[in-house]
């Protein structure tokens, strides 16, 4: 084996992790910093919000041409109703409306506590074809106590107005009779003005609580 050349040294951690070309032990401060690294993008916190039995949580700023890809995360966010599904839209008037029509696709896969019942497939009730509804996120969220979701949605250059607008979403929730699921979802809005505002909401009922983090991620 070649000896390890002092580029390539300066690389290691003390822990003995390889970093990438650039950072260094000293500058890596948090997971965040990590992540950036492998992903190629500094994450810039743009804004958040909390939900207090909220309708609905509405960002009308801070989405426009700063930034190539627009990153929400979603932390413990818990409804007031059971067996409900959280879910978004895009506005592109400032949030005046809520309508862009889209085209998804949605994976569900889900495991019973007591491994009872487990199962991954393509939910078609979930997926939209040309519709300006909202987008489903998740499926028959549980709204006790200890119950919630968390995850994240991206959005690709919003603000273009040649292309559709691309997205990615990835959730855990806790649904109804003591059942994990992952829901995976993808697709675009079919519109080619500007996305500069999304609205998240339960399909009824408040959000009783939760926080919503939006980040702007650079390009690398």
């Amino acid at each position: 084996m070649g000896a390890i050349t002092r580029a390539a040294a300066n690389n290691f951690t003390t822990g003995g992790v390889i970093l990438p070309a650039g950072i260094n032990d000293t500058s890596v401060a948090s997971l965040t910093e990590l992540e950036n690294a492998a992903t190629g993008g500094a994450m810039t916190l743009i804004s958040e919000q909390t939900a207090s039995s909220s309708a609905s949580i509405s960002f009308t700023t801070g989405i426009d041409s700063t930034y190539p890809i627009y990153k929400f995360e979603f932390i413990n966010i818990l409804p007031q109703n059971d067996q409900v599904e959280f879910s978004f839209n895009f506005s592109t008037d400032g949030g005046s409306n809520y309508n862009v029509t889209k085209t998804s696709t949605y994976i569900e896969v889900y495991h019973l506590e007591n491994d009872g019942d487990a199962g991954i497939g393509y939910s078609s009730s979930h997926d939209l074809a040309q519709s300006t509804a909202f987008q489903k996120l998740n499926s028959n969220q549980g709204n006790l106590s200890d119950e919630s979701a968390s995850g994240y949605l991206q959005i690709f250059n919003p603000s273009s107005t040649t292309f559709v607008k691309h997205y990615l979403s990835n959730m855990s929730s806790v649904y109804y009779l003591e059942y994990l699921g992952q829901d995976l979802s993808a697709g675009y809005g079919n519109t080619t003005s500007a996305v500069d505002a999304i609205q998240f909401k339960f399909s009824s009922g408040n959000i009783d609580s939760g926080t919503i983090k939006l980040y702007g991620i650079s390009g690398s």
